[in-house]
């Protein structure tokens, strides 16, 4: 028996290139990337979405996305996941990331970067996607009984959105 389990890979809002000496990890959400997180969170939440958990690159803008999109779905900050291998950007470590994730999460939401955001959906669906912008989301449903089947399986639906259809 199959159950359904969505997978949301959402791509950080976009970041502030404002501060100089500061390592990339560090680089803060811009005023506008601030905005969008919550502009597509929103949009998430209209879509009755409900998280079981939140998994985010180490790398500040990616968290602040995170800890935004928590707040509009009303996901504990406390129970947001920490995931070096996230923001190293290799797809074989976000499919094994996901894969590893228990049965008992059927909505699950991934934050990080680009390029592997992209290549990471695109190696999951039947069609291409030319970039995921950033806070733009991609979801894709899956009817698996667990997430060790996710890229063995192609999702039966997928959904894509991004701030720019909304301006």
């Amino acid at each position: 028996m199959s159950t359904k389990k969505t997978l949301h890979i959402v791509r950080h809002g976009k970041s502030s290139w404002d501060y100089e000496n500061i390592s990339d990890i560090d680089r803060p959400l811009s005023p506008r990337g601030i905005n969008n997180a919550y502009l597509m969170a929103k949009k998430l939440s209209e879509r009755k979405v409900h998280p079981d958990r939140f998994i985010t690159s180490p790398a500040n803008r990616a968290l602040y996305t995170a800890i935004i999109f928590s707040r509009i779905l009303k996901f504990p900050y406390d129970q947001i996941h920490i995931e070096d291998r996230i923001y190293s950007g290799y797809t074989d470590d976000l499919i094994e990331l996901i894969r590893k994730q228990d049965k008992s999460v059927s909505n699950l939401l991934v934050f990080g970067h680009n390029p592997s955001f992209t290549v990471f959906a695109n190696q999951l669906m039947d069609h291409y996607l030319e970039n995921i912008p950033t806070a733009g989301i991609v979801s894709l449903d899956y009817e698996i009984e667990s997430w060790d089947q996710v890229g063995k399986t192609a999702p039966v639906k997928d959904f894509f959105d991004y701030p720019k259809r909304y301006s």
